[in-house]
C-alpha cells in the first residue's frame, strides 16, 4: 500500500471529492487540515510554493488539486 497524504481545508469542495474517491477505492490516507495546522500549512507551501488545496502526496509524487486520472495512475486504480 502506498503512503497517501492530503493537505486540505474543511470548506474545500475538491478536497471532499478527493477524500470521497479515496474512500470509494479503499485507499488509506493521512489528512492534514492546513486551515488549523500552521506547521502543516508551512510544510505544504514549502513543498509546492503555493497555498491552493488539495495537495495530494502519493509516496514522493505531489499533485496540486484533485487530478483524478493522475491519482488513479499513481495508485494503480483502473
Amino acid at each position: 500500500m502506498k503512503k497517501v497524504s492530503i493537505y486540505s481545508t474543511p470548506s474545500c469542495h475538491f478536497c471532499h471529492m478527493a477524500k470521497e474517491y479515496f474512500k470509494e477505492n479503499n485507499v488509506a490516507y493521512e489528512e492534514f487540515d492546513v486551515a488549523s495546522n500552521q506547521d502543516k500549512r508551512a510544510e505544504m507551501i514549502d513543498m509546492t510554493g503555493q497555498m491552493g488545496v488539495p495537495v495530494i502526496r502519493i509516496e514522493n509524487d505531489v499533485i496540486i488539486g484533485f487530478n483524478k486520472p493522475k491519482v488513479a495512475e499513481l495508485l494503480g486504480i483502473a
